[in-house]
């Protein structure tokens, strides 16, 4: 009987363990796109639980399942698919392409969105069109290609830095420069230099631009908004490379060459020019019965002019003595990208050098990067973008008229002393202007810097529509700066040689958190809620000092210097913190749109009670496209009205304006002492800019014809602006929140797809603004009088633009005279010959372009393809600097420096018609008038590439997924439209022209290979 009962038992446990098996089953399949390829990394999940499992490189899954239960498999630009499982065991997947996918998805700030549902002003540039400019800095490359951006460089010089204002200027004198964002993470950009004598150095020069797939413009206040005071200017959104599913892809790409200066600037007068006009100065003061008899004095007294003469009167050409002509651009990348079924990357490592187009200057850069993620399971994904850059450049001095500076030898050497020494050795030239042969050989100005980016984060899809993650961002930037003139000739001879170092270490840190609810009701109303936390800091360190003295040659670290100088440190720091709130809704698959953005945001700038600002923003848009009345519409593929309104604000300013503080860096009889250094203003608050933008874009007849239409306006009040203050108090001025300004404008971008075929492509493209400034607000005196600002050259005043052209007209040259004449009023009618009786008036402009372009061409046959890029700007004026000494007819360019050949065009009897008055050998005072004031507009052919794509069976045959080869070449011609314009007409904003490095030109070849 007991045997008996453990055999029943033995059966029924053996039953229910079978039962138990049958109900638990491995599914397996394999999961394909519509063309039958198979997609890796498919999300294979059990609704309702985390037992999950990914598809492997050939499409393949496995997971364990009971009949009944549901599987949903989703992949992203897919639609979700979802199978009961039943009693087959395989089951396979042919998944299809989501409508949402097939529309263009932009980062927008802290979101992706569809194209469709953007309501703000962006525009996105791709790593084809960044990659057409060959520059050190990649902001220099978005010239000309997005509507209401304007780039001007600084200076040619390698590395250097340039100035980008987005649709005007919002401030007077708090910052002007956009935000830029680097995946996602606000970072800081700009000038890192040291030094105001010497070359700038931009920190986007240490960042290689192959690692860079887009870069989004974000332009209104919907877009811009969500970043609070720091999108005020406009946001600049770098997005680098990332890995994908599949086998891993190498590229590598390369391109060397070689660039001139774009434009030659002023050509100098000849040896036997000066002697020309010196002759004929000597004779119009009357020193001379006749220029012969000058002349023969001039020759015969003046020991120069007399060597110059007796070796045959040859020319010193000083130009190509300092130039570096065909100075080489070298620059490579060599990058992989791939990834398994749970984890992307992209590796790579960069080389860049660039000489600049004089001697004694250059760029090199060395970079890597590495950016992965991995997923740690199908909802939790871990993720990491970092790069590292060292950089060095080469500077010189070039920020101001530097004698010693190799880009201004041609204008202030003596042409009649000779570079070189007859053994070919550099000359030896004594007095206060050193031979920068010599200096260009022996002293330095390095520019040393070190970047390195972290930004990591952690994103959790916890289900039913909730995301949430964290991501902390590290933006590490070294600095040093060295300085050396030696002790044996130039400067550093009376003190024996002297050196300086100099060290800066920046850290900024940014942490993010964000809570997401995606949710629809009813399937036509779709809503993403996003809660963001944002805490960012800044830590300054600087260290530096100087000596002189040195013992020996080749002794250039302070250390060595038997007389320290001076020794200085300091450190600065700022803390922002800020709660965001975003709301997208879009109704009937996108047809109306709705996103708001509420940002509370506070900074240590300002004083506790006015720390925390509030912004905010609204934008709509209408896609017509989607409505009954037009899809079906054979020309009209797409049509959207958008519009928005926001408010940000402005907080770029020095730290601590608000307070009164003490300065403890005096002496006093031997002892340290403290005195009071700010006057300070508690009631300091932020800048505010309140910004309306409404446009259209519309893509018509297959996109044939693309493009957008907007209008935009931005009111900035409680201004940022430094008042004067009565002597009483003991300080100048104070900064205060008074004044307010407007910038109003219209952009249009189009483009045309004339021909698209297999074979045969072509299009051709183009975008323009026009941005007018005015200021409406300025603070008054105690008399109720407008304080008006006022430089040598412009004014600030309301009802005009900022900074605009201020100073007396010049009225030409009097033909019976030779004389100078000015007019009395400013305008017309009454003419004078002494400046003083003329007076100053607004000129009609400012150095700012009121109206910019970009123009594209792209063509293409059977892999040969030609591309080009060029860029206008008009509407505003440039001022020459130092024509006091070099374009004047006294006796500064003829008798102790080397002034233009224009000069050559002077009045020198009754009756002549002439651009210059007649020549005098006397010095004259600083007199600043129009006839230096010049129209600035010009136009640039930026690129053109011509190149050819080899065919896929070529490819093949040597183991290559893509190789291209392509010649290219940038700012190939620029037109100027005023012909007395001699210098580059591509100045920096603040509208006078220096003598820093024109733009080059460059001539270069590559190759771009994928395996």
């Amino acid at each position: 009987m007991k045997n008996k009962l453990h055999g029943i038992l033995t059966l029924l446990l053996a039953f229910v363990v079978q039962i138990t098996f049958a109900q638990e089953k491995t599914v397996t399949g394999t999961i394909t796109d519509e063309t039958g390829l198979p997609l890796p990394g498919v999300n294979v999940i059990e609704e309702g639980t985390s037992n999950g499992a990914q598809s492997d490189f050939d499409g393949n899954y496995s997971i364990s399942v009971e009949p009944g239960d549901l599987l949903v498999f989703s992949y992203v630009g897919f639609e979700t698919q979802s199978i009961v499982v039943g009693s087959s065991d395989v089951y396979n997947v042919t998944m299809a392409v989501s409508a949402a996918a097939l529309e263009e998805v932009v980062i927008t700030g802290y979101v992706a969105q569809r194209k469709s549902d953007i309501t703000g002003s962006l525009v996105e540039v791709d790593a084809g069109k960044l990659s057409e400019y060959a520059a050190a800095s990649v902001d220099q490359a978005l010239q000309g290609n997005v509507a209401g951006l304007t780039v001007s460089q600084s200076s040619g010089t390698p590395g250097s830095v340039a100035n980008i204002r987005i649709r005007g200027l919002s401030s007077i004198t708090a910052g002007n420069e956009p935000l830029y964002v680097i995946d996602g993470v606000p970072v800081n950009n700009g000038n890192v230099s040291a030094s105001t004598a010497t070359s700038s150095i931009s920190a986007l020069a240490a960042i290689d631009q192959s690692t860079i797939e887009s870069i989004t413009v974000l332009k209104d206040a919907s877009a811009t908004a969500q970043y609070g005071a720091r999108g005020a200017n406009g946001v600049i959104l770098i997005n680098t490379k990332s890995g994908k599913y599949g086998k891993t892809v190498y590229n590598f790409s390369s391109q060397v060459g070689f660039q001139n200066d774009a434009t030659k600037g002023p050509t100098p007068l000849t040896s036997a020019q000066r002697l020309e006009l010196a002759s004929e100065a000597y004779y119009n003061d009357g020193y001379f019965d006749s220029e012969q008899a000058a002349e023969d004095y001039i020759l015969g007294n003046i020991g120069l002019f007399t060597q110059w003469d007796e070796d045959g009167r040859p020319e010193s050409n000083w130009s190509e003595a300092v130039a570096n002509d065909d100075a080489l651009y070298q620059q490579h990348s060599l990058s992989a990208s791939g990834g398994g079924e749970d984890n992307r990357f992209f590796a790579s490592i960069g080389y860049l050098q660039q000489e600049a187009t004089v001697i004694g200057s250059d760029f090199e850069r060395i970079s890597g990067s590495l950016n992965f993620s991995k997923d740690f399971s199908p909802s939790l994904k871990f993720s990491s973008n970092n790069s590292g850059a060292y950089t060095l450049q080469n500077a010189f001095l070039e920020q101001s008229a530097y004698f010693a500076s190799p880009r201004t030898a041609k204008y202030f050497m003596n042409s009649l002393r000779y570079p070189y020494n007859e053994d070919g050795s550099p000359a030896e030239i004594g007095g206060a202007l050193p031979n920068p042969l010599i200096g260009a050989r022996d002293d330095f100005n390095e520019n040393r810097f070190t970047r390195i980016i972290s930004g990591n984060s952690l994103d959790w899809d916890i289900g039913s529509g909730f995301k949430a993650g964290t991501k902390f961002n590290v933006d590490l930037q070294l600095y040093n700066y060295r300085t050396y003139g030696n002790r044996n000739y130039g400067y550093g001879v009376p003190v024996s040689g002297e050196a300086s170092q100099y060290d800066r270490t920046n850290a900024f840190y940014v942490l993010q958190n964000y809570l997401e609810y995606d949710f629809e009701i009813n399937q036509d109303h779709a809503f993403n809620l996003k809660a963001v936390q944002e805490y960012q800091a800044s830590r300054s360190y600087f260290l530096g000092g100087d000596g002189n003295n040195f013992a020996d040659d080749g002794l250039f670290y302070l250390a060595s210097a038997g007389t320290p100088l001076s020794v200085t440190s300091s450190f600065s720091d700022w803390y922002m913190g800020a709660y965001l709130g975003l709301l997208q809704y879009s109704a009937f698959d996108s047809k109306y749109v709705l996103n708001l953005s509420y940002r509370k945001e506070g900074n240590s700038r300002f004083q506790e009670e006015n720390r925390w600002g509030d912004f905010y923003s609204i934008g709509a848009a209408w896609n017509l496209h989607k409505e009954n009345f037009l899809s079906s519409s054979d020309a009209i593929d797409y049509l959207k009205l958008r519009g928005s309104y926001g408010v940000t604000g402005n907080a770029n300013i020095g730290l601590n304006n608000y307070q009164s503080l003490f300065t403890y860096g005096v002496d006093y009889n031997g002892e340290g002492a403290q005195v009071v250094d700010t006057f300070g203003n508690e009631e300091l608050s932020w800048e505010i800019n309140k910004t309306l933008d409404v446009g259209v874009e519309f893509g018509l007849f297959q996109d044939a014809l693309t493009g957008n239409v907007a209008y935009f306006r931005r009111n900035s009040e409680d201004l940022l602006l430094d008042v004067p203050l009565s002597q009483t108090t003991g300080f100048n001025t104070q900064t205060r929140n008074i004044g307010a300004l407007v910038n109003e404008g219209l952009e249009v971008q189009l483009n045309a797809n004339i021909v698209n075929t297999k074979d045969v492509s072509f299009s051709i493209g183009g975008n323009f603004t026009t941005v007018e400034n005015e200021v409406t607000k300025l603070p008054l005196d105690p008399n109720g009088v407008e304080r008006t600002i006022t430089t040598t050259i412009t004014r600030i005043e309301t009802g005009h633009p900022v900074r605009e052209f201020y100073m007396p007209t010049w009225a030409g040259v009097n033909p019976e005279t030779g004389m100078e004449e000015f007019y009395v009023n400013g305008v017309d009618g009454e003419t004078t010959t002494n400046f003083n009786d003329a007076e100053a008036v607004f000129q009609g402009s400012n150095a700012i372009p009121t109206l910019t372009a970009g123009m594209n061409l792209n063509f293409s046959f059977k892999g040969f393809f030609v591309n080009a890029n060029a860029y206008y700007a008009g509407g505003h004026k440039i001022y020459e600097g130092w024509h006091l000494y070099l374009h004047q007819t006294n006796g500064y360019p003829i008798l102790a420096y080397n002034g233009y050949q224009s000069l050559m065009d002077r009045w020198q009897e009754p009756g002549d018609i002439a651009r210059h008055g007649k020549f005098t050998s006397a010095g004259e005072p600083w007199q600043r008038h129009s006839k230096y004031l010049y129209d600035a507009d010009f136009l640039r052919l930026r690129t053109v590439t011509v190149g050819y794509d080899l065919p896929s069976s070529a490819m093949e045959q040597i183991g290559m997924t893509s190789v291209r080869v392509f010649l290219r070449g940038n700012n190939l011609a620029t037109w100027v439209k005023d012909d007395n314009l001699l210098y580059d007409p591509e100045q920096d904003l603040g509208g006078e022209t220096g003598l820093e490095t024109p733009p080059t030109k460059a001539f270069l070849v590559g190759l771009n290979l994928t395996f």
